[in-house]
């Protein structure tokens, strides 16, 4: 394999499936074999989700709601898109732990860096709940501080599209993808990879991050042996 321990980022949007909001159990089922083929040969996988399938903060402080408390709603969708997975992980035969940045004793255990680490070692699935714990922080700076803190090597994070394109290339047929691209560039094109706390984080701790799609069957696993699937940032270019 080409690395040792990944952090798969999902967006909330991706467990809808064909549905307008909510999960869809077929697709929560298909990433759970996806991942379990990739943890079979050995890989370590940590992963964030999102929430924006059942409730979006910014969505909702434009409404009105005060931002703060919208947040945390956000959060809390998190956990809930967490259990599905992890429930679905199991399903499969995979050991997991959900670890939440908010605690909710009942149903995960509260993250501690060294406990997720330990886990990971043990080759058990860690899903991270509830992104930071802080309001005004997305899933994506959840994730790509959590692939630091465990000493990911890379953040896989998987969408509906194949890469990153010089535009968007459901409105623009005229688009092209980068195979490879460095950090700087992206800052220079103003392209659209994660909000930039969460790339900058990866940025200056040389965490390269590839974007990909993760519902074709197959990518998760192809990136894991070496494969070039999407598009590679990374901090400099060959």
């Amino acid at each position: 394999m080409n690395y040792k321990r990944i952090l798969l980022k999902l967006s909330g949007e991706s467990l809808m499936g064909d549905k307008q909001y909510g999960i869809d159990n077929e697709r929560v089922r298909q990433y759970a074999e996806e991942i379990k083929a990739v943890h079979d040969e050995g890989l370590e996988i940590a992963i964030v989700i999102g929430g924006g399938n059942i409730f979006r903060g910014l969505s909702a402080e434009k409404s009105g709601m005060d931002r703060a408390q919208a947040d945390y709603m956000g959060m809390l969708a998190t956990v809930i898109n967490s259990m599905a997975l992890q429930d679905a992980l199991e399903k499969v035969g995979l050991k997991t732990r959900l670890l939440t940045a908010i605690k909710m004793e009942q149903i995960c255990e509260p993250f501690i860096r060294r406990r997720a680490v330990r886990h990971l070692e043990k080759g058990r699935v860690v899903i991270f709940g509830a992104g930071t714990g802080n309001p005004y922080f997305t899933t994506d700076s959840a994730a790509a501080l959590r692939a630091i803190e465990i000493k990911a090597d890379v953040v896989l994070k998987g969408t509906r599209v194949d890469g990153i394109y010089t535009a968007d290339p459901e409105k623009d047929l005229t688009a092209t993808k980068y195979n490879e691209i460095s950090f700087k560039e992206v800052y220079s094109k103003s392209l659209n990879v994660m909000d930039m706390t969460a790339f900058t984080l990866c940025e200056e701790n040389e965490l390269p991050i590839i974007v990909f799609d993760m519902n074709k069957t197959g990518n998760l696993m192809k990136i894991a042996k070496g494969e070039a699937i999407g598009t590679l940032v990374k901090v400099k270019q060959n």
